[in-house]
């Protein structure tokens, strides 16, 4: 019997919570192992493992027999391990000879043999089929898919065992697709294993040998491409819902607060037409790259459309959102997913950053701030949401990430925005603070407000929600009342829009 390139076997890690139990996979050489699974389900830790980034708790990997336990990517890559990650990893100031062998530049008496460099570079981009690029072009100048195709050159510079791609087609055009599958098919042929991270089932289903599913840290399933269905593997995908756990009844929508009409921005919206309702928390359900938080920027002014209207109610002129400033004028707020990067100013106090954006609010009519009136309101937000905190003036940055993310919320409700949208509002908070802000959510429906939710558990969408929109690949795919949506519908919908955008190309 042929030993697997890669066994992995009982393997576990944690965080705040599981992030992988007892997890298996078996990953033969020459051969296209596919791993699938919906958001959190424990792919990109399983491949940090094994390519040494992080190590597991617990469990063990065995490595053409032998025992695996890599403490860097330099340990991985001595093990003939490699992973191209989704987000792209090369250098925009250096040439495309120069991100290639980055690692090994050829020298001669010390220095840089330039010439060298440029003709393995030119043999190389022969090798994998990118003759079109240049060894001297400047990475930056390259469009996106020509870099997702050079990171994966770049990989294959360097002897392979295991090649792991995560998403690589997510930035290709189909021409581009078909290059890679060629190079996949040439590398299994010489015995390389792949490991194909991919959300695009007719890819898998084209590509793969061998397919495996995670669900909550889970190996669900593991079996021949060939004979597993499409349904099947989406069945395993579904996490069960909990009934008990479905969104409360809100009051009655009264009139909608934005009419999204044929939203599009370059392939990142397509189409997008959906009713915002007054009184509601509508739920955005998707796959990671779906187009759930562009479609909350676009609706923010954070990014231009290219098609399509937004109206602020029936029979009224399209808003014209120019800028975030612009969604502010018109009641619109954004809480946005990275709350270091672009909710908080870490530096800040809590005071600015609960404040700054009601400042017009809590001027004298002198133009003096109200330093009482404002000490009020940010006193009575900061009990309201249980931020702990010593002092108004303490940085934001002195808070507990849970704690952060309700400063970014705080602001919001000063300012008493009509629409409000939230883009995971409880990721990498504790189950007591996710409590506190599903209560709040609530709340704030209650209120009359139109509260949009984008969040990758569908669980906690299904526990808050009144309605459900499913992003998939840019499209919405589908609309579900609540008591209409099952697991099995949310994430078959959530792989809809790969279909779509194939029938969209065909019908062009």
């Amino acid at each position: 019997m042929t030993l697997p390139f890669l066994q992995i076997t009982g393997l576990n890690k944690s965080y705040a919570t599981p992030v992988l139990e007892n997890t298996h996979l078996d990953i033969s050489a020459g051969k296209v192992h596919a791993l699938m699974g919906a958001n959190g389900a424990g792919k990109t830790t399983l491949c940090n493992i094994i390519c040494g980034i992080t190590p597991a708790d617990s469990g063990y990997m065995q490595r053409l027999g032998r025992p695996y336990q890599p403490d860097s990517i330099l340990d991985a890559h001595h093990a003939g391990i490699r992973m191209v990650m989704q987000e792209l990893n090369l250098i925009a100031d250096l040439t495309v000879a120069e991100n290639l062998f980055f690692e090994r530049l050829p020298t001669r008496y010390g220095i840089l043999n330039l010439e060298q460099l440029h003709t393995d570079a030119a043999t190389l981009l022969h090798t994998v089929g990118i003759n079109e690029l240049s060894p001297s072009q400047k990475v930056g100048d390259l469009g996106i898919g020509q870099q997702q195709l050079l990171e994966i050159a770049r990989a294959l510079a360097l002897p392979c065992q295991l090649l792991i791609l995560d998403e690589p087609t997510a930035a290709l055009s189909d021409p581009q697709v078909d290059l890679l599958f060629n190079n996949i098919k040439r590398l299994t042929a010489a015995g390389t294993a792949i490991l194909y991270i991919s959300h695009r089932m007719e890819e898998i289903k084209r590509i793969a040998d061998d397919i495996s599913v995670l669900r909550d840290g889970h190996t669900v399933f593991s079996g021949s491409a060939e004979i597993v269905s499409t349904q099947t593997l989406i069945s395993h995908m579904a996490a069960p819902l909990d009934e008990s756990a479905q969104g409360e009844t809100t009051p009655a929508k009264t009139k909608p607060a934005l009419r999204l009409r044929g939203i599009g921005r370059n392939e990142r919206l397509r189409g997008i037409d959906l009713d915002i309702q007054y009184g509601e928390i509508l739920g955005i359900a998707g796959l990671m790259g779906s187009g759930r938080t562009e479609l909350l920027r676009a609706i923010y002014g954070a990014d231009q459309i290219n098609e399509g209207k937004i109206y602020p109610d029936v029979d009224k002129q399209p808003l014209k959102l120019k800028s975030p400033v612009d969604a502010v004028a018109h009641g619109i707020g954004l809480i946005p997913e990275d709350r270091k990067q672009q909710g908080v100013f870490l530096t800040q106090s809590i005071r600015f950053n609960v404040s700054f954006l009601s400042l017009n609010r809590l001027t004298n009519r002198w133009g003096w701030i109200d330093r009482v009136g404002e000490h009020k309101v940010i006193q009575q937000q900061i009990e309201a949401l249980s931020i702990k905190c010593d002092s108004l003036d303490q940085p934001a940055a002195s808070l507990s990430g849970g704690n952060q993310q309700k400063l970014s919320i705080a602001r919001w409700l000063i300012r008493d925005c009509p629409i409000l949208l939230f883009d995971e509002p409880t990721r990498g908070v504790d189950i007591h603070t996710k409590s506190q802000i599903y209560g709040l959510l609530r709340a704030q429906a209650a209120a009359g407000k139109a509260v949009v939710v984008v969040s990758s558990e569908n669980s906690e969408l299904t526990g808050l929600s009144d309605r459900i929109a499913v992003m998939s690949n840019g499209f919405l795919t589908a609309t579900f009342e609540q008591g209409d949506w099952t697991s099995e519908l949310i994430t078959a919908a959530a792989f809809r829009g790969f279909d779509a955008a194939r029938q969209s190309v065909h019908d062009k």
